[in-house]
């Protein structure tokens, strides 16, 4: 998942559903779910779209805990499409890429448990129905 690379992606697993997508099937038949990891870390590759039901497992055995929040200040997309957030991480300034990083759509989804908006970001009609002023 790459963080200290300065991404953080969810690279599709599945080599059938990466092979339905056009990818070379020679490049990816065979591969282990940590080699797809390590390929999708030297260029773009398409991304894995999680279930509820695989969120709630990653919750249930600890590998997405609450333990820390991020800042979302931006979007960026690569050569694929594929949908990045830019992030501000709370650990502070750390690393080559000083806390920043870009993490993908698919990983947000995966790992986040909540959200925390600026109440001016709320639609006017929405912040009347929460009767927020």
């Amino acid at each position: 998942m790459g963080v200290r690379k300065g991404f953080c992606v969810l690279p599709e697993t599945d080599v059938k559903a990466v092979n339905n997508q056009g990818s070379d099937m020679t490049r990816w038949s065979g591969l282990s779910a940590k080699q797809m990891q390590d390929e999708a870390a030297k260029h773009p590759t398409p991304q894995r779209w999680v279930t509820q039901e695989e969120r709630q497992e990653a919750y249930d055995n600890w590998e997405t805990t609450d333990d820390h929040g991020m800042l979302i200040y931006g979007t960026a997309k690569d050569q694929l499409g594929n949908e990045y957030y830019m992030v501000k991480n709370s650990w502070g300034d750390y690393g080559d890429y000083h806390g920043m990083f870009y993490a993908s759509k698919a990983f947000v989804r995966y790992k986040t448990m909540n959200i925390v908006v600026h109440k001016d970001a709320i639609p006017k009609d929405i912040k009347k129905k929460l009767g927020i002023k």
